[in-house]
């Protein structure tokens, strides 16, 4: 095999790899070998039909595409693992000659990591955030550990009211006629929670357990379903449940229950401890972003579009397993949101690029200020994230492969330059 690398504009370069006549007609055999029983031809056996039969019958060219998927794919990993190339997206790949008794040939274009020239980088300006949590801030917490604690009960004697926990049957009539999807039975809703038509909760307060009543609504202009937009529509309503949440009492058991601490003035000021140290990090996560923004600016790099369609496409494989993780499928999600694959490429493009170009910085910064990963730095991540999984660091380590212990080695120094950046920033008023 052969390699041959043409520079394009932009950080692109075409590759040309030649593979010997030799090793293409072992391809066409294989192709033969893999496709030979799906062939029939009176006369013989099914499965046992000569090479060279098939090959007559329907013309020499017959296995190439197979033979052309089984050779690509090596002999292009092949060539660019002892190449001296960093290759930063998925190769279009072109035949361009591919004949019985001589060398198949084929391109692949590609996109190289490209060369980045930083301006200043060290004493950023940026500005100084005081951080503080506010006795509300305090509350609108504990509110919310105990509201997660609250025990549900069920209300018979009373109507409705706002934030209400209802179970209803309901049917709706457009033009005195039912609609398609109008229709349900001991559905959840809470009352003020938006989830219906506007105006369709607000009517329900007031209304008894078990008495039908009617209420008067119009589907909004820019509704999903163009048939009813903008209608009047009259839904039949009946309240079969009401269910309010207790919330647990302010006091020191409530301490207990939900924290370590024996009175509620400790969990009080763990809380806003705890509060204080997110906002912190929330604040220096900030300011890193702001300063990383600024070395970008003051850059200068030539971002190939295969780059960062590589990273986009990326991003939705990572976005799809998520969603898998919480049993759903990607087009699931599209039917549900209305969005398409290529908008949403098209929204997550300029976080992508915003990606690409930080990762570039940082690890230019890494590079100039000699920033590596030392082996206390891996043994150290390696423990975190084995904790992070519940299990042993030395198991972790053992189903790590090379590809993914540089991976973090990168990582780690990307991390140490985006600190020294922080570090050596200046804060103004």
């Amino acid at each position: 095999m052969s390699l041959q690398v043409e520079k394009l504009e932009k950080n692109m370069a075409k590759l040309t790899i030649e593979v010997s006549a030799e090793e293409f007609e072992k391809a066409i055999h294989r192709a033969y070998l893999k496709n030979k029983g799906k062939i029939n031809i009176q006369g013989f056996r099914k499965g046992k039909v000569p090479q060279a039969v098939i090959e007559r019958m329907y013309g020499t060219e017959v296995f190439y595409e197979d033979a052309a998927n089984d050779i690509i794919p090596p002999a292009y990993q092949e060539e660019i693992k002892d190449s001296d190339l960093f290759i930063v997206s998925q190769p279009k790949i072109d035949v361009t000659q591919m004949e019985k008794g001589k060398p198949f040939i084929f391109t692949a274009e590609v996109a190289l990591k490209p060369e980045v020239t930083l301006g200043d980088y060290k004493g950023i300006e940026v500005k100084k955030v005081e951080v503080e949590v506010t006795e509300e801030e305090v509350n609108t917490e504990i509110d919310r550990v105990r509201e997660q604690n609250g025990r549900t009960i069920t209300v018979e004697d009373r109507p409705v009211q706002k934030d209400d926990m209802t179970v209803i049957d309901f049917e709706g009539f457009v033009d005195g006629e039912p609609f398609e999807g109008g229709k349900g039975e001991n559905y959840d809703l809470v009352i003020g929670s938006g989830a219906f038509i506007p105006g369709f909760e607000d009517q329900l307060i007031g209304a008894e357990i078990g008495k039908e009543i009617e209420i008067q609504v119009t589907f909004p202009e820019k509704y999903h379903s163009a048939e009813l937009a903008g209608k009047p529509a009259a839904f039949k309503v009946t309240v079969k449940e009401i269910k309010v949440k207790e919330l647990p009492e302010l006091d020191d058991e409530f301490a207990k229950d939900v924290s370590d601490f024996e009175t509620l003035e400790e969990y009080k000021a763990d809380v806003k401890a705890k509060l204080l140290e997110k906002k912190e990090d929330d604040a220096y996560d900030e300011k890193e972003n702001t300063i990383i923004e600024k070395v970008i600016e003051n850059a200068q790099m030539d971002i190939p579009e295969a780059m960062i369609d590589y990273q986009v496409r990326g991003m939705m494989d990572e976005f799809a397993r998520n969603l898998q993780m919480q049993g759903l499928s990607i087009d699931q999600y599209f039917q549900f949101t209305g969005l398409s694959v290529q908008k949403m490429m098209e929204e997550m493009r300029p976080n992508a690029l915003k990606k690409i170009q930080s990762s570039l910085v940082l690890e230019k910064v890494a590079e100039l200020e000699n920033l590596t990963a030392t082996q206390e730095d891996v043994d150290q991540e390696i423990a975190d994230a084995a904790a992070a999984y519940n299990m042993e660091a030395d198991k972790l380590r053992e189903f790590m492969g090379e590809a993914e212990m540089k991976q973090m080695k990168v990582d780690i120094a990307v991390q140490k330059a985006a600190d020294l950046l922080v570090e050596s920033s200046v804060e103004v008023e």
